[in-house]
């Protein structure tokens, strides 16, 4: 039979410098960026989709209030 070790207390770390060198940081960059693109897609599509929805929702609620451009 184990005995359950209780959780060490809470530790602080404070990070004071990181050593990384230059083309390895440009590396790291680039990853990132590559790595935004998918994601700003995704936000995009996610916002178009709820513009959509309020569009929608203000059209059935407001729809009749607005005139319509004049066509002539």
């Amino acid at each position: 039979m184990t005995v359950p070790v209780s959780p060490s207390p809470r530790m602080q770390v404070v990070v004071s410098d990181v050593e990384m060198p230059f083309l390895s940081m440009v590396v790291f960059i680039i990853k990132w960026t590559i790595a935004a693109i998918p994601a700003m897609i995704v936000l995009f599509i996610l916002s178009a989709l709820v513009a959509v929805l309020f569009g929608g929702i203000f059209h059935a609620m407001f729809g009749g209030l607005i005139p319509k451009w004049p066509t002539s």
